[in-house]
């Protein structure tokens, strides 16, 4: 049974307000936070989220009830949580019902989409009771925690015939969007390489709260989401990759958790490097690390015989606003201005983390309108994890593989 409704439907409105201020510390000044203005819809699509803290914790409030709140396309429905206290908790605190059992949540007749907004070894054990049901499905990214669970679930998709979207929202980012076509219109000449770079800090710095990750098994650190949301940058911005050479390790073996003083052994990698070409015959070099101090961030260059595109952010693409400059020749860098019209979002959208969220719903909702299809679905998704696999095996056995398209 859901969980009783509160009678403050405002509070919700107000958690996701503090969330967008709590991820936009790097913007001067408070930001303007407008409803959306974009494709008028008479009955929203009705969504359920699995995964929301009433904390205001998470990547559920922190990203997607933002992006949800900014849209007329897609309502934000109801929550389920794995549990009746927390169920209860997120519906007094966000004013909608909850559930804390994902099968009674995707039985509910006005429920369109399920969205799966939790750790990823839970993600199959929500995913296909949503697509039993005949939802349409958003998970986050990874799809699965290996490849096969990806393959299980992007199979069961299609049978369903239902409209699914994975959470590598890296691909609505305008700065990256002009990337590509910036690359796709000849601007960049031939390219010749692509050199990308992505140092996160926190490598001795732990709580017992993210232990699960440090357990490869579970299928979430560096290899699988900082890697696999850049590789699949790359990949949309330039072309699909034909051969990948990997070397994955993990350089800091043990964790000391600051909050309760254990250390625990850990195999999850840390630290991954890829050698690759593309279609086009460009080669592709690629390092992501989690170190201990001084990150860098992410940096991407490109180097064609016409021109040249350097882009920069203090973290993750998908999540920060990206710096673009670029040069004709040897002329001088200077920044590049990205077209408005390649906005995904409404205008007075924030930015960060929920802004490529939001991009992803709205062309979710566009393709369950039967206005096109949808990329990245789980199909592609399983693409990537199958680019990861390779690189693994590359790592493994010392030599290079070929991959497809």
């Amino acid at each position: 049974m859901p969980a009783r409704v509160s009678p403050t439907p405002t509070r919700f409105r107000l958690l996701c307000d503090r969330a967008n201020q709590q991820v936009l510390l790097w913007l001067n000044g408070p930001t303007s936070f407008k409803p959306a203005r974009g494709i008028t819809v008479t009955e929203p699509l009705r969504l359920g989220l699995v995964g929301a803290d009433a904390s205001g914790r998470g990547w559920g409030p922190v990203a997607h009830m933002p992006a949800l709140a900014g849209l007329e396309e897609i309502e934000l429905a109801a929550v389920c949580t794995s549990r009746l206290e927390s169920a209860d908790a997120a519906s007094e605190a966000f004013g909608i019902p909850a559930f804390h059992d994902v099968r009674e949540l995707a039985a509910q007749p006005d429920i369109d989409i399920v969205s799966v907004v939790v750790r990823v070894p839970r993600h199959r054990d929500v995913v296909v009771p949503a697509l039993e049901a005949g939802k349409h499905v958003f998970s986050e990214w990874p799809l699965g925690a290996n490849l096969a669970e990806a393959e299980e679930m992007a199979a069961l998709a299609r049978s369903k015939g239902v409209v699914t979207a994975v959470g590598l929202q890296g691909r609505n980012d305008p700065t990256l969007a002009y990337v590509k076509e910036l690359h796709d219109e000849g601007w960049l000449g031939e390219l010749l390489t692509v050199n990308v770079t992505m140092f996160g800090g926190g490598a001795l710095g732990h709580n017992s709260s993210e232990a699960w990750m440090g357990d490869n098994a579970n299928g979430a650190n560096t290899m699988t989401i900082v890697a696999g949301h850049t590789l699949d940058q790359i990949a949309h911005c330039f072309g699909a990759f034909t051969a990948v050479s990997g070397k994955i390790a993990v350089q800091v073996p043990q964790w000391k958790l600051a909050d309760t003083g254990e250390t625990i052994d850990v195999d999850a990698p840390d630290n991954i490097a890829v050698n690759a070409t593309l279609a086009t015959g460009a080669l592709v070099s690629y390092q992501a690390a989690t170190v201990p101090n001084h990150a860098t961030g992410w940096r991407l260059e490109a180097f064609g015989t016409e021109g040249t595109l350097k882009a920069t952010t203090a973290a993750l693409p998908q999540i920060t606003p990206i710096v673009l400059k670029g040069a004709r020749g040897d002329d001088p860098l200077v920044e590049m201005d990205v077209p408005d019209r390649l906005n995904v979002v409404p205008d007075g959208f924030p930015f960060g983390p929920a802004r490529n969220v939001g991009g992803t719903y709205r062309r979710m909702a566009e393709a369950i309108r039967g206005r096109g299809s949808y990329l990245p679905d789980f199909d592609h998704a399983v693409k990537v994890h199958r680019l990861l696999d390779a690189i693994e095996r590359s790592s493994a056995e010392g030599r290079t593989i070929q991959v497809g398209s």
